[in-house]
């Protein structure tokens, strides 16, 4: 007979963990939750103070089976599911299954997958923590309620398939919201005026301020070209004489370690990934990779965490690496990001760090897939430099007069880099602009003198990492769901992506104002955020799930019974296309499939024909001169073919454009990337390349 047995939720966490464990523990996997409520019908008995119907999910039998079996067999049992709310809950069902009293010392968490880590805390089994699970519960029945009952509302009033959440309802709500602000948006038009100058062969620029007016510095605006036409006059070119030189220095901190939604902003900025993309491969981190020479280990610290707070002896480790390997005056002395001050953060576990600082990501590169090593490096890069010293720069500002005409120049140099030796910052800030040495009463050569025509922009769309920062800072949501958010609201073509910015679909603007109308008080930020407060009290025990829940629904039931009243049918008219069905003559509508948008004949059941629909360039094909259309690989890669395919085979991963290669002739390809937009010719051979910048 074996003596104990671990129970885990994937067969990568347990293959990892297995190996530390030895031969008198068997790790089995539970392959994520085991329980949940019913698909089929609501599953709480809401007149019996909300009780959950929990079953074994569908296709789970076998798993179940097999844990029950082995059960059977051990002496002990522990749970080491994730160390969160939903970890925490997918062990209580754990223990429902296999008849485990509550109070048994069972539950076993860890923060990383590293052999002291698991060791450390199989020697401190604790019971099950009720608190944690209620937390859970009470979302699962929240999301449950408003899900099965606004859905069904939406299927009979506008089409069937839709769904409605507490958190993808405000995310929606919050794309809908900018939209409308980009659309009323009234451009506004202001000028500036710009000095190119120079002095000892050193050029600089400086910007016009304002002008000196009894004694005193005013700041003058600009709106027209009037305006600056009478500055431009009383402007005296041979005559810009220095009137004031400032000197100084700033400083740039390092940034906190990473949490889960910092984590996902930067991936999506540095290494453009998708949130669900990030987690994925956190996971992949955290559970464990084959390293070699040494075995399967787990990279990093949890990975579903709002708490920047890390371990004393993580930093401990940290600043002696530092030292030996960049010198003691790089070291901030070790600092630990205590944030329990900060009321919304839960701080269950610490922030997302190396498991150790000393396996450094060049070092593993050849163990890991490319993906992995990009976000490794992220956050190894990002954790010692939270412990480094901050940037220093010295400044210069200097006032510039032409008669009583202001200009202002400012630049800064980087005098010491501290953490940006190994965590690099947006190319666009603390960029340095040389300012030659200026003394009062000097005077500097104009080069030329520039006026510049603006005009404001609208509040731009929202991004993934744009919307989690949103999101995080209104207090809707937690790590945990962020990325489900996201995927569930572009999966139900409420929002598509232009250029990686949310667009609200026509579908999710109607659904966003329905549910303006009537669940207004349900679904906005703030009673979505202070429901999440409630959650969080919940798991500190502080309140009963069944009274937030009670709170919650009698006020939703008032609402969806008035909605249910008086919504009318709204029925959502095909948008008709110019395109002309060839079987029976008429204009071909657009409707949505199983894998998007596809044209078909309104003229169904009579004429059954469909097409699909291509994403056309105002560009011929460079082999046969037919239309270069958009497509999407089998794993979803845009790419760009010939519509005469497959008698043309022309292919590209990047945008070709119309202009041929001025060195052979050739046909040539676009890339966007910091700099600008880089075209380039075909030939690799040829090798001609340009930048635009933008």
């Amino acid at each position: 007979m074996q003596k104990n047995l671990v129970i885990v939720e994937s067969p990568a966490k347990a293959k990892t963990i297995g190996k530390f464990l030895g031969k008198n523990y068997k790790v089995k996997a539970s392959v994520g939750h085991v329980r949940d409520l019913p698909k089929s019908s609501l599953g709480i008995d809401i007149e019996n103070n909300y009780n959950p119907k929990y079953i074994t999910i569908r296709g789970k039998g076998p798993v179940v089976k097999e844990l029950k079996d082995e059960a059977k067999k051990s002496d002990r049992i522990f749970l080491a599911t994730d160390p969160d709310r939903e970890g925490e809950a997918i062990s209580w069902h754990l223990a429902h299954i296999l008849g485990i009293n509550e109070d048994e010392l069972v539950r076993v968490e860890f923060n990383e997958i590293t052999k002291d880590a698991i060791l450390n805390a199989m020697k401190k089994p604790r019971a099950l923590d009720k608190d944690l699970v209620d937390a859970q519960q009470a979302r699962r029945i929240l999301d449950r309620l408003v899900g099965y009952k606004i859905s069904p509302l939406l299927w009979r009033k506008i089409k069937k398939g839709l769904s409605a959440g507490r958190v993808q309802s405000v995310a929606v709500k919050l794309i809908c919201d900018r939209e409308k602000e980009i659309e009323v948006f009234i451009p506004q038009e202001y000028w500036s005026i710009k000095a190119l100058l120079e002095k000892e062969g050193i050029s600089f620029d400086a910007s016009f301020y304002g002008v000196v007016q009894d004694g005193k510095d005013k700041k003058v605006e600009l709106f027209s070209k009037e305006e600056v036409d009478k500055i431009l006059n009383t402007i005296d070119r041979d005559n810009f004489i220095v009137d004031e030189v400032k000197k100084g220095t700033k400083k740039r901190n390092p940034y906190t370690p990473y949490t889960t939604s910092t984590l996902q902003q930067d991936a999506s900025k540095r290494l453009g990934f998708s949130t669900k993309k990030t987690m994925i491969i956190a996971q992949q981190l955290y559970e464990g990779i084959d390293i070699k020479k040494e075995g399967t280990v787990g990279l990093i610290t949890y990975m579903r965490t709002d708490s920047t707070r890390v371990s004393e002896e993580s930093v401990k480790i940290a600043k002696s690496f530092i030292i030996e390997n960049y010198g003691k005056a790089y070291t901030n002395g070790g600092k630990l990001y205590n944030n329990k001050s900060k009321k919304e953060t839960q701080d269950a576990h610490e922030g997302i760090r190396p498991t150790s600082i000393l396996r450094r990501p060049e070092d593993i590169k050849s163990s890991l897939t490319l993906d992995q090593f990009k976000l490794y490096d992220l956050i190894w890069k990002r954790f010692i430099s939270s412990q480094m010293s901050p940037a220093n720069y010295d400044t210069l500002s200097v006032k510039i007069l032409s008669n009583d005409n202001i200009f202002r120049a400012t630049g800064s140099k980087l005098k010491f880099e501290g953490f940006l030796k190994v965590y690099s910052i947006d190319e666009n800030q603390d960029r340095d602009m040389e300012i030659p040495t200026l003394k009062e009463g000097d005077k500097v050569k104009v080069k030329d003198i520039e006026p510049n025509q603006h005009f404001t922009q609208p509040p731009a769309r929202y991004t993934e990492a744009s919307l989690i920062k949103t999101l995080e800072e209104l207090g809707i949501g937690r790590p945990s769901t962020y990325a489900p958010t996201i995927s569930t609201i572009l999966n139900r073509e409420y929002v598509n992506l232009d250029k990686k910015s949310f667009v609200p679909t026509e579908l999710g603007s109607l659904v966003n104002d329905l549910l303006e109308e009537y669940f207004k008080d349900i679904i906005n930020e703030e009673f979505t955020a202070e429901l999440e407060e409630k959650l969080d009290k919940i798991a500190e025990g502080k309140y009963a799930w069944q009274l937030v829940v009670d709170e919650f629904y009698k006020e939703f039931d008032v609402v969806l019974k008035k909605a249910e009243e008086e919504i009318d049918k709204i029925k959502i008219e095909d948008e008709v296309t110019d395109v002309i069905c060839e079987k029976c003559g008429k204009n071909m509508v657009i409707k949505y499939g199983r894998y998007g948008k596809f044209l078909a004949c309104p003229g169904y059941p009579e004429c059954k024909n469909t097409k699909a629909i291509l994403d056309e360039l105002d560009v011929p094909c460079p082999n046969c001169g037919g239309n270069i259309i958009r497509r999407r690989s089998k794993k979803g890669r845009m790419f760009y073919g010939c519509s005469n395919f497959p008698e043309c085979n022309f292919v590209s991963w990047d945008e070709p454009v119309e202009e041929r290669c001025p060195n052979c002739g050739g046909p040539m390809v676009k890339r966007k990337n910091k700099k600008g937009t880089t075209i380039k010719c075909m030939d690799k051979e040829c090798g001609y390349s340009k930048i635009e910048k933008e």
